[in-house]
């Protein structure tokens, strides 16, 4: 079954490389967009490199390359962000980066594929919240923070357009299973973190034409966390 084109940001990371291939098992035409570098086109799948989407221009130039190679745009992954543990007292804060990071990179990238989504009978957008972000804990300020923007721009932008055939919702992890965390948390048990094929099934869910009734929703991926 042909499913569109769905355009994944942070694409060449653990999830989104995660939510490429599911998304390509599924019948998704895949379009890839990252700050690493390198471009590629082969059957099925685009990837575009280089790209920093903390800069709307850019963002803007990545969704046109996309929309024009592969003749439009039905949904959009947010994944490209970043986490960072840091207490509040660091002589550093990074409050700005995780904003620039986590915020102004799903900011960009929506404004940028807005216009072609709303060309398709049922584009949809995805965003990557936080679980913790709903209640934060030590050394999670600047994270949450930013992971709490991104939830009232999904709320926000869904009720803008509840009057349009774009949906826009967002997912709300706790810990991921990647190599990582693993380093990061070595004591942990992975069995009960979440594994990053897992959040994207539910992400492509959310881009489904099935899920065309749930709208502004954050929905906890928290496996036994």
């Amino acid at each position: 079954m042909e499913r569109g084109v769905v355009v994944i940001t942070g694409g060449q990371g653990v999830l989104g490389s995660a939510a490429a291939d599911l998304a390509r098992q599924q019948g998704w035409t895949v379009a890839l967009i990252d700050h690493a570098p390198g471009d590629a086109q082969e059957p099925g799948l685009l990837t575009i490199g280089g790209v920093d989407l903390t800069d709307p221009t850019q963002a803007k130039v990545a969704m046109e390359k996309v929309g024009r190679a592969l003749g439009g745009i039905d949904a959009l992954l947010n994944i490209a962000g970043g986490f960072v543990w840091q207490k509040t007292e660091a002589d550093d804060p990074a409050h700005e980066k995780m904003f620039r990071l986590n915020v102004l990179t799903c900011l960009h990238a929506t404004r940028a594929a807005l216009p072609w989504l709303q060309k398709s009978p049922e584009g949809r957008i995805v965003n990557v919240g936080a679980n913790g972000a709903l209640k934060a804990e030590a050394g999670m300020g600047a994270y949450a923070a930013s992971k709490s923007g991104v939830h009232r721009l999904t709320e926000a932008l869904a009720r803008e357009l509840k009057d349009c055939c774009v949906t826009v919702n967002a997912v709300l992890p706790s810990i991921l299973d990647t190599p990582q965390n693993r380093r990061d948390m070595p004591d942990a048990d992975p069995k009960d973190w979440v594994a990053p094929r897992d959040l994207a099934a539910v992400m492509l869910f959310l881009a489904s034409p099935e899920a065309r009734a749930v709208r502004g929703a954050l929905v906890p991926v928290t496996g036994r966390v």
